[in-house]
């Protein structure tokens, strides 16, 4: 209770009663910490919660009169009544919020930090009896005719509710007429539920769950019937079911296959021949070699008068090779007149050969003029010529 220390009877032998009383000699306020913030226009005090309210910061449940260390202020006035804020912290978190009155509504107004639990309804919904609003009875106040009709309609209203309040009456006086018996069927009943749910909880605790489980349901045990966690049927009976429902199918079922027009079949036939012949023109180009065919490894075929020149050859070199081998000793012992000899043999069977070569493959061969003369012709020929009839045909 240190508030109390500045009204006690016990003052200090320093003490000074011309700076005032003993707390401004002391330089301490009556209210202590509550008034650490006064020179704000702030004051701690101890506010209740008027209703129940969920916390924005930790979306916790606060109930209706926890208790707050709150800073209360003034905010404004409604008419002559002065408007007062007040800013608390949630217990559960370090969120805060701010309620301040309403006077016009008799009520209390979420500012921030927080939102209301909503549980308010019409009671006019439910035929409560409610007080009159303040719009009415300022009308009331003013309008006598009003006044009058609202007082008709209140009389006509409580008749019609007479007869059921006294109906209710006699109900429970009926009712409660016998305390002893009711209050023991109502215990013997609540005994009976507890005994249910000491029995379902030692069952609940043989599963070992962390859970409370729901009591059984009639829909639950039909849905559960219902499901089937094995096949009802084993895999030969299946196949054997399959097989029957393939014999059983028509052999010659129509197949089901998408008409092409034909102006889209002649663009599918142009474009394939397109891109066989663009294939080619590649083909092509990669073997092209101007030194000659022989270098790419193609195998040449030779012509009728190529290969009577090639049967002479052959039946000229037997002969000339027993000369080179009888002749071969003397161009060992006479180099220098051994070489004329050797070369005039050589001379004379290049003639025999070219005179046999003339004769076997005919004047148009060899008569020709230049190196295409003797040239054969290759077995594998590119044609890539391409003309408007083949496109035409396509």
């Amino acid at each position: 209770m240190g508030e109390r220390k500045g009204v006690n009877k016990y003052y200090p032998p320093d003490y000074d009663p011309t700076k005032g009383g003993l707390n401004k000699f002391q330089g301490t306020h009556a209210l202590r910490e509550r008034a650490r913030k006064l020179h704000l226009g702030i004051l701690i005090i101890r506010f209740e919660m008027p209703y129940n309210i969920w916390c924005e910061g930790c979306n916790n449940h606060i109930g209706t009169g926890v208790r707050y260390n709150a800073e209360k202020k003034k905010v404004g006035m409604y008419y002559s009544t002065p408007v007062y804020e007040f800013r608390m912290k949630c217990h559960l978190c370090d969120n805060h919020f701010e309620i301040k009155t309403d006077p016009g509504n008799l009520d209390y107004e979420i500012v921030s930090g927080a939102r209301r639990q909503e549980r308010r309804w019409d009671p006019t919904e439910n035929e409560q009896v409610v007080p009159e609003d303040k719009a009415v009875t300022r009308k009331m106040a003013v309008d006598a005719m009003y006044k009058l009709e609202h007082g008709v309609g209140d009389k006509a209203k409580a008749k019609k509710v007479d007869a059921v309040l006294g109906h209710l009456e006699e109900f429970q006086a009926t009712r409660w007429h016998d305390d002893y018996s009711k209050n023991q069927a109502l215990r013997a009943r609540m005994r009976k539920k507890r005994e249910v749910a000491k029995t379902q909880a030692e069952k609940d605790s043989a599963y070992n769950l962390s859970v409370p489980l729901l009591p059984p349901n009639a829909e639950d045990a039909k849905m559960a019937k219902l499901l089937q966690f094995t096949q009802a049927k084993s895999s030969e009976q299946l196949r054997k079911e399959r097989r029957a429902m393939i014999d059983a199918q028509s052999v010659f079922t129509k197949l089901k296959t998408r008409k092409v027009s034909q102006k889209t079949k002649k663009a599918l036939a142009r474009q394939s021949i397109n891109s066989i012949v663009s294939q080619s023109h590649k083909n092509f180009s990669n073997f092209k070699n101007t030194s000659g065919g022989h270098s790419l490894g193609i195998i040449l075929k030779k012509t009728s008068s190529e290969k009577e020149s090639d049967k002479s050859k052959k039946e000229l070199e037997s002969p000339l090779a027993a000369e080179d081998e009888s002749q071969s000793v003397s161009i060992s012992e006479r180099e220098s007149g051994g070489n004329t000899s050797v070369n005039g043999s050589r001379e004379g069977a290049c003639s025999v050969e070219a005179k046999e070569v003339k004769q076997g493959g005919g004047g148009s061969e060899v008569s020709r003029s230049g190196g295409d003369a003797g040239r054969p012709q290759l077995l594998v020929s590119y044609d890539m010529s391409t003309s408007d009839s083949d496109d035409a045909g396509q």
